[in-house]
């Protein structure tokens, strides 16, 4: 079986380079309850993912992925350092020594990533926040998967749920974070983290089947 290390870097990748191009858009969402800096948080880290890219330890899909999450964890400000670091760390151990990794395996490491910002976040389900864009879009894959669809067609509708649960995060308020001290002032946007999943894993879709083949 062939390794999926191009696979995990294109997902890597994409990740960063969505990022960038969305940091505007998400310091905006995050302005409008927490200090808008979400968007900017997020792209330094990953901008030096993108720089360092090629330097990154690729020996294992493991140890790439730990590499990712360090770098989150240490040049990200605020809050998300911690929770988007911490996924990737998770996200790696759950790898183990696999070099190549089926669907199943894929569901495991995110389904690891999401209690582990769980865990370091002390958020759950309900409280607007990007796991209530996470564990849906993971439901639906693992459902998608046990229905047999084409891989190309899991990445359109992990996004597609992704996306709508997203948007879905407008009517909650929120409970974590600083977005936490509006109470019900909360309401009415969409949580800034649950958004950037969305727009992640849509630009994932939209780009798989030409960058890894269906």
């Amino acid at each position: 079986m062939s390794s999926s290390m191009p696979r995990v870097e294109f997902v890597v990748r994409t990740m960063a380079e969505t990022v960038l191009r969305n940091e505007e858009y998400f310091g905006q969402l995050d302005a409008v309850v927490g200090d808008g800096d979400f968007g900017y948080s997020l792209a330094r880290g990953f901008e030096i993912v993108l720089n360092d890219f090629d330097t990154f330890d690729r020996s294992s899909i493991a140890a790439f992925l730990r590499k990712i999450g360090m770098v989150i964890a240490s040049r990200v400000g605020g809050t998300s350092g911690p929770l988007w670091g911490t996924a990737f760390l998770r996200a790696a151990a759950a790898a183990g020594d696999k070099t190549a990794l089926e669907p199943e395996d894929a569901v495991a490491m995110l389904r690891a990533a999401a209690a582990g910002i769980q865990q370091r976040g002390g958020a759950s389900l309900g409280e607007k926040t990007l796991l209530d864009a996470l564990v849906p879009a993971i439901d639906r894959l693992e459902a998608e998967i046990a229905a047999g669809a084409a891989p190309v067609e899991l990445a359109r509708k992990a996004a597609e749920t992704a996306r709508q649960a997203a948007e879905a995060t407008s009517a909650l308020m929120a409970r974590r974070g600083r977005a936490s001290y509006t109470g019900e002032r909360s309401i009415g946007s969409p949580d800034a983290g649950a958004v950037a999943v969305g727009v992640l894993a849509q630009a994932i879709a939209d780009r798989w089947s030409g960058a890894v083949g269906g």
